[in-house]
């Protein structure tokens, strides 16, 4: 399968891609830009908003607003309602790592119970593994969880039962799993899920299919991969740039962020739609729903 140009969206770093059913719009970041962008594919209506910092990850929550991953905290917006605006409003919700100056926020996703799960990222120049995971939620505010340190923590993603979550360090070349206890923000047996078969593959941003599949996004390799609950590969997506950084379903089409950052001119050149959104038809529909976070 292959993915063809959805959107011109030159993003140095796009990222967290999500389709919102209840608007019908895609959301997605450009961390290094340190901007949201929208796209309603009805009418082919894209703009995109400027943030006072990166922009790791993103939710939707059951408010009808976004949940925005900044780089040293969580706040709420509610873009629907600031189309027209320069700049949105956001609400703070909570303090990541303030204190911090070598760690920001990275890949997150709703967990299916209302909570949040995301990672902060090491910037520390020897990539060292100073990142850590964490659970938001509005009942019990950030909730560190019991997992390895990372230098990238990354394709964050939960089962149908919300009871197992996968995640990764982009650094190493294979996908993990755990049990998870939304209610405690437990965590326990630590598992592979899969080995990357490709040497020059870093996973990426994931989701979970309507069949239990994983699709993950593998930087640096040109393509999403789906794997089956039990580890099996079960096809690929071939995409014209290297850097696919994350994907969503919508009905029966993925869409896939990418990113520019990090390629020579050489490159840039051979890929001149590095930074947009892809999009490939797949045979039948692998949506799952919407996952929110609740807030109040």
């Amino acid at each position: 399968m292959y993915a063809t140009l959805a959107i011109d969206s030159p993003c140095t770093l796009g990222e967290s891609i999500l389709w919102c059913e209840r608007r019908r719009v895609l959301y997605w970041a450009d961390i290094i830009a340190a901007q949201l962008w929208r796209h309603d594919p009805a009418t082919g209506d894209t703009r995109h908003w400027p943030l006072p910092a990166s922009l790791g990850c993103l939710a939707l929550a059951e408010d009808g607003r976004l949940l925005l991953g900044l780089a040293k905290g969580l706040y709420a917006s509610d873009v629907e309602a600031q189309l027209d605006a320069p700049q949105l409003l956001l609400e703070k919700l909570t303090d990541v790592e303030a204190g911090d100056a070598h760690t920001r926020i990275n890949d997150g996703r709703a967990d299916r119970h209302g909570g949040f799960v995301f990672g902060t990222k090491s910037e520390w120049p020897d990539r060292r593994r100073a990142g850590r995971f964490y659970q938001f939620t509005a009942a019990h505010g950030l909730r560190q969880l019991a997992l390895p340190a990372a230098a990238i923590p990354n394709s964050i993603c939960f089962d149908a039962s919300g009871t197992r979550m996968y995640f990764c360090d982009s650094l190493e070349p294979r996908i993990l799993h755990c049990d998870y206890d939304a209610a405690t923000a437990q965590v326990a047996d630590v598992r592979t899920f899969v080995e990357l078969d490709a040497a020059n593959a870093s996973p990426d941003g994931a989701i979970i299919d309507a069949e239990g599949a994983l699709w993950n996004a593998q930087w640096g390799a040109c393509r999403v991969v789906r794997y089956l609950p039990d580890g099996s590969m079960s096809a690929i997506v071939q995409l014209p740039t290297s850097q696919p950084s994350c994907c969503t379903l919508q009905g029966d089409t993925l869409y896939i962020s990418t990113a520019r950052d990090e390629l020579d001119p050489a490159a840039l050149a051979a890929q001149p739609h590095a930074g947009s959104v892809f999009a490939c038809k797949l045979d039948r529909v692998l949506e799952r729903g919407e996952d929110r976070v609740r807030l109040q």
